[in-house]
């Protein structure tokens, strides 16, 4: 299994090796010792594809062994046909919301079926089949609440690969939380490509009839077991009060927060078609700090879209100055096929948009640097997740999602510790039992 993209990738790649187990099927290290190989893929960068076709590639001698090779993911959903034509060693094709169907299409095999290509739109379906007990390997989880995307930002193919916004239902996501915390996972953390948009009936006896996420995470948070909840990824747009009152009101809720902007320039936002100003996400900033003030916040910066100029881009740097990033990530603009960005005039010269990211980037080290500097000398609450490379050397995270490296004994993974951080390092922190 190899995944590529964001977490909602990484969770689905993880449900479809459980949903495979009962087919004596188990994950190899190497793909020269699989006989199925799966490439789990992500359309949000350029030349996505490309890299799928480079790894089929590199595959040809598992292929000429026997191996079954099949490609799942965002890149399947949108170019699955294309892909099938240029790439025969394919066997089957399978889009994000057809992975229940997956042991159904192994076990049959897919060529001798004569059907290769699953890109179906089930949201609901999927949701249903995948509500099966599972073994996540570890302390932290992630369990997916809610897919798909209304906004169309005019950059983004996900509306396209991933369908429009369904919500799982509350019950659903309960019972595989209660089903995680009975197998020792502390900390979860809830996906969806928009994941604050997430609305259900609530359970029955509750005080509401409807759920915003901020209810679903006060009511997960009472499940035994589970100690810690995380969600990503938000929309400004979906910020409701009731979520920023939960981060005030549910300790076990993580002061960490990740809220994309793209672009701290109001002309460039509506030409992204974000639905959102410089402004009021500023104000939405204010208002989570008001109610959390060791909050950490997070976001994404997409540099060169289509018209930015210099002064565009320094309101970008205006804005990133005055929300003061714990981290955030930075990319390039690229042009997606099939997206309104992709034939806008005005489109920014690579050199530029390389020359700004460094400028950008720039900042936001310091500012990451700043933040995790300022947690030297604190005794922060860890979650022990796995051992280290060193002997006798443990990794857990903090609060704020940073990786911190201790001297502790493996048998205490699992184990939320107090860590008197001692330094930090490039992207982590080391410290030892407080």
């Amino acid at each position: 299994m190899k995944t590529w993209g964001c977490q909602m990738n990484v969770y689905d790649s993880e449900r479809m090796s459980g949903l495979l187990k009962p087919l004596g099927y188990e994950v190899t290290e190497t793909p020269a010792d699989a006989d199925l190989v799966i490439l789990n893929t992500c359309h949000i960068r350029e030349k996505a594809a490309e890299k799928v076709y480079s790894e089929i590639g590199r595959l040809r001698e598992v292929k000429a062994g026997g191996a079954t090779i099949a490609v799942a993911g965002c890149v399947a959903q949108a170019e699955g046909a294309e892909m099938q034509a240029r790439a025969p060693e394919i066997d089957f094709v399978i889009g994000p919301q057809s992975y229940h169907k997956l042991p159904e299409i192994v076990a049959r095999s897919a060529r001798e079926s004569g059907e290769t290509l699953f890109t179906d739109f089930a949201v609901e379906e999927k949701f249903d089949r995948l509500a099966e007990p599972r073994e996540p390997g570890g302390p932290s989880a992630f369990v997916t609440v809610q897919e798909g995307c209304d906004k169309f930002c005019t950059f983004c193919v996900v509306p396209y690969t991933r369908g429009v916004e369904v919500s799982r239902s509350a019950d659903a996501i309960t019972l595989e939380v209660r089903q995680l915390a009975q197998v020792g996972v502390r900390e979860v953390t809830l996906l969806g490509q928009n994941v604050n948009a997430w609305h259900g009936a609530a359970p029955v006896g509750a005080s509401a009839e409807n759920w915003g996420l901020g209810e679903l995470c006060r009511h997960l948070a009472q499940i035994d077991g589970i100690e810690r909840i995380r969600f990503t990824t938000s929309h400004p747009r979906d910020m409701d009060d009731g979520l920023i009152e939960a981060f005030g009101e549910e300790p076990k809720l993580m002061p960490y927060l990740h809220l994309p902007v793209q672009s701290g320039s109001d002309r460039i936002l509506r030409a992204m078609n974000r639905g959102h100003t410089a402004e009021s996400y500023l104000r939405q900033i204010e208002k989570v700090r008001q109610a959390r003030p060791d909050i950490a916040i997070s976001g994404d910066m997409i540099v060169g879209f289509p018209g930015e100029d210099e002064a565009a881009f320094e309101e970008t740097m205006q804005l990133t100055r005055e929300v003061d990033y714990a981290s955030c990530f930075s990319f390039k603009y690229s042009r997606r096929p099939g997206t309104p960005g992709a034939t806008m005039a005005k489109q920014v010269a690579e050199e530029v948009k390389s020359e700004r990211l460094q400028r950008l980037q720039a900042l936001l080290n310091e500012q990451r640097a700043a933040f995790d500097e300022a947690q030297v000398g604190k005794v922060l609450p860890v979650l022990l997740e796995k051992p280290g490379r060193q002997h006798g050397q443990v990794i857990g995270k903090s609060p704020y999602l940073q990786s911190v490296f201790l001297e502790a004994d493996a048998s205490r993974i699992g184990e939320i510790v107090d860590v008197r951080i001692e330094g930090r390092g490039v992207n982590s922190l080391r410290g030892v039992l407080g």
